[in-house]
């Protein structure tokens, strides 16, 4: 060794990125407190960002799929297809929003996004308010009440690609749910029963049961599944009008977006926990974040969701002020956190993760 290199200084130690398992029995206090300290100022729900949004996404997803519908080009079809499928996308993620946000923030926003995404894509905004606030609860994440979590992670292999493409059926379920099965529990109460407890919210839990509609969402539900039941008839009908190529192409359409939206599911957590109660930290790192540099997370988990984890830590921060929390948030808690241990590259290391998980023998 020459003189020189005796008196370099050696590289710095950084510690081992923090894990769920260090944290099942106690929160990392600091890393609350921290969060909420710092985002202090943040939280206010803009309308001149939601409205635009939201609408220009809304009209670029059905102007593409009218072009996808009316060309005779197979490949230009194709390509307003995946252009319709992407910004319908983004429209119908705002009702993750509409479940968050104080219900006097956006006056009109819950029912106009309704009147032109949430019916017409026969997902009205009933079936995830009510519903994904229980994945939010500290005692319910992760165990049998919670709605949207299931330990793939621990399941079989093959469960993944079925969890996966399961979502292509979606929209033929949707228009079997409010075309037929709504009016004929209206005739036949266990069927309603039976409806609204297995077949009325958007859950990955089968064990689930939702409970029956209380106060103002039992009007909330009444106007939407009438809603969703005539434009459900009105597009079986149109058929005999218009054929059937029209309505096969926009179910192709909502099909792809459904399945995209099941990838995103499918590496929004890590889903390791075994059904047990978890701690706030533990939730926090057992979800996901995948921020920048990278733009694709930015489109297939718009509208804040690619900042999931944050989103556990801070539910009700509006979309718009996610990326600024994390910028804060990643400045001061450094490199190998608590924090940063919920930060990840993107989509194909999250599934590479998850798959060789299920690889692992548990017997």
């Amino acid at each position: 060794m020459t003189m020189d290199h005796a008196f370099e200084p050696s590289p710095p130690v950084h510690p081992a990125p923090a894990t769920r398992e260090q944290f099942l029995a106690s929160d990392d206090k600091d890393m609350l407190r921290a969060a909420r300290d710092l985002t202090k100022g943040l939280g206010e729900a803009k309308p001149v960002l939601y409205w635009p949004d939201m609408l220009l996404s809304a009209a670029l997803g059905y102007g593409a799929m009218a072009g996808a519908i009316l060309t005779e080009s197979v490949p230009l079809a194709v390509v307003l297809g995946l252009v319709s499928s992407l910004a319908l996308y983004r429209a119908l993620m705002f009702i993750h929003e509409l479940t968050h946000i104080h219900r006097d923030a956006l006056p009109g926003f819950r029912f106009t996004w309704n009147l032109l995404v949430g019916i017409p894509l026969l997902t009205p905004s009933f079936m995830y308010e009510g519903v994904h606030t229980l994945h939010h609860k500290r005692t319910q994440y992760g165990t049998v009440e919670d709605p949207e979590y299931l330990p793939l992670a621990l399941m079989k292999p093959w469960s993944l690609p079925v969890f996966v493409l399961i979502a292509l059926l979606a929209p033929v379920g949707f228009l079997l749910r409010y075309g037929v099965l709504v009016p004929l529990g209206v005739i036949v109460p266990p069927i309603r029963k039976l409806v609204w407890e297995r077949a009325s919210a958007l859950m990955i839990n089968p064990e689930f049961r939702r409970k029956p509609p209380e106060g103002v969402m039992k009007a909330r539900v009444f106007w939407q599944e009438l809603g969703g039941f005539v434009w459900a008839w009105t597009l079986l009908l149109s058929t005999q009008i218009l054929g059937w190529r029209p309505l096969l192409i926009a179910l192709a359409i909502v099909s792809l977006t459904a399945v995209l939206n099941q990838l995103r599911t499918l590496v929004a957590h890590l889903w390791e926990n075994e059904g047990e109660p978890m701690t706030v930290t533990a939730q926090f790192l057992d979800s996901v974040n995948v921020p920048p540099p990278g733009l694709a997370a930015e489109i297939w988990a718009p509208v804040g969701l690619r900042y999931h984890a944050l989103h556990h830590l801070m539910p009700s921060m509006p979309y718009h002020d996610l990326p600024e929390a994390h910028r804060r948030l990643k400045r001061e808690l450094g490199e190998n956190s608590t924090y940063d241990g919920a930060n990840h590259p993107g989509m194909a290391v999250l599934v590479a993760r998850i798959a060789k998980s299920t690889m692992v023998s548990r017997d």
